[in-house]
């Protein structure tokens, strides 16, 4: 019988340099999509999915998340008090209990796979999903939650993954799979971190979902740095399929948004924006204005 996937890891350590200055004070999971922060975004995914305990890999200066998800009793008594009860319910909805999440110093930057490694004790003897909150997917059904209603099925090893197109393969780890109906589901044969132009397997790229076995946290025990220097889960992931154990590729439906990158936090904002009731009109007003006005000045 399958363990059901009730852990988390959230790598959260990064410098957020990309988002500088204001990553100077505030950490990156932190900035505001419309009107969440992105952490947010991977908390609540979780949560769709049946997580329970959520385990934060984090860096000196982040404490701010810790904070985040921290009761806020004067805020709440204000707004009681106001009767903005809406409000209220929507702060309650950012309370963590306690016990609930367990946070991690990486001491070092010493890659994606360290970081995961750094939670290989409270993990134990479980199967766990890693959430990236840098990406951020736009579904109807949550992205983890079809991941782990598929791996109910499959068992094994999964990560999330898309197509991309050729050019980009050089930035993400890529699959070797044998996929000729392009189901959800495929098996992988290999996977390779950060390929060098042309040398690609597919174009099929591991996005920041993964369903982990146990032995993933095992497999960092011999492995050595990969692309970058850096520690590389897609290699601790590689492993099992070595030592013969199922690995698979899951292509989920919605829309991944890149909110490690400032086009792609943009993009994010305005999607996520346009899908809000309160939001969308006054926002495609501005757009159509701002349309009009480029095509006037051509």
């Amino acid at each position: 019988m399958k363990k059901k996937v009730t852990k988390a890891i959230f790598p959260v350590a990064g410098l957020g340099t990309r988002f500088l200055p204001a990553t100077k004070s505030v950490p990156k999971e932190i900035m505001t999509l419309v009107d969440r922060p992105l952490i947010q975004y991977a908390i609540d995914e979780a949560r769709a999915a049946g997580i329970e305990d959520f385990i934060f890999v984090t860096s000196r200066g982040k404490t701010a998340l810790e904070d985040y998800f921290d009761l806020a009793p004067d805020l709440e008594s204000a707004l009681e008090k106001s009767g903005k009860t809406a409000l209220l319910d929507v702060l309650r909805t950012t309370n963590m209990d306690s016990g609930a999440i367990a946070y991690i110093r990486q001491h070092k930057p010493l890659g994606l796979g360290h970081a995961v490694s750094c939670a290989s004790k409270l993990i134990g003897n479980e199967p766990f999903a890693v959430i990236l909150p840098d990406d951020v997917i736009a579904a109807e059904k949550p992205c983890l939650q079809q991941m782990v209603e598929a791996y109910e099925e499959t068992g094994g090893a999964m990560v999330a993954a898309m197509e991309v197109a050729p050019d980009k393969t050089s930035s993400y780890g890529v699959l070797d799979v044998n996929d000729k109906n392009g189901d959800a589901v495929v098996s992988i044969n290999g996977m390779v971190e950060k390929p060098a132009p042309g040398t690609a397997p597919s174009n099929l790229a591991v996005i920041g979902r993964y369903i982990l076995t146990p032995h993933v946290m095992q497999n960092f025990a011999h492995i050595t740095k990969g692309a970058g220097g850096e520690v590389q889960l897609t290699d601790a992931i590689a492993a099992e399929i070595s030592q013969g154990r199922d690995v698979f590729g899951y292509r989920f439906d919605g829309q991944r948004f890149d909110c490690g990158s400032k086009a792609g936090f943009l993009q994010a904002t305005v999607a996520f924006a346009l899908a809000r009731d309160d939001l969308r009109d006054d926002l495609l007003s501005y757009l159509s204005d701002l349309n009009a006005a480029d095509k006037a000045a051509q």
